[in-house]
């Protein structure tokens, strides 16, 4: 996934090389912040246009990925109201079916079941499986002991910092 050859000061990241494929770097990774990227001024639809646009996809493929991952994260009823009105673990699922818009093959997912209740944790852990199972690469930091036993496959501890 990440490479590096100390010798040869060659960084790799998803395969592309850091210091002449930077753009293919970033496409690589999607990264879901502790506290949600979600517009509430805005529908959870046109929400995920807006990042289907910021990735440059067509219009109509900006529609498909949209349909697709509105279904996938089970918002399509919810598609047309204000990202507002969602409740907090439809939220942190349309803020990961944002960063998914791009296809990241790294994602970087920051605290995604704090404040959550028991049944949209359970649901998050679900998504958080079925992206491993898809071959994305997964990076999660998270408080809860039971959440990393539950879906990490190797685990680090920070400890005074």
């Amino acid at each position: 996934l990440v490479s590096a050859d100390a010798g040869s000061g060659e960084i790799r990241v998803g395969g592309h090389d850091l210091a002449t494929e930077p753009q293919a770097v970033r496409a690589a990774i999607g990264v879901t912040g502790q506290f949600s990227a979600v517009d509430g001024l805005i529908t959870g639809e046109e929400n995920m246009l807006l990042m289907a646009d910021l990735h440059h996809l067509t219009r109509a493929d900006g529609r498909r990925v949209t349909a697709e991952l509105l279904e996938r994260f089970d918002l399509v009823d919810a598609a047309k109201k204000p990202a507002s009105t969602y409740s907090g673990g439809m939220k942190r699922r349309l803020d990961i079916a944002m960063t998914l818009v791009g296809s990241p093959r790294i994602i970087f997912l920051d605290e995604p079941t704090t404040g959550l209740d028991p049944r949209s944790r359970h649901t998050m852990w679900g998504i958080i499986r079925s992206l491993v199972t898809t071959g994305v690469t997964v990076l999660l930091t998270t408080q809860y002991l039971d959440e990393a036993d539950e879906l990490a496959d190797r685990i680090a501890v920070l400890d005074n910092g």
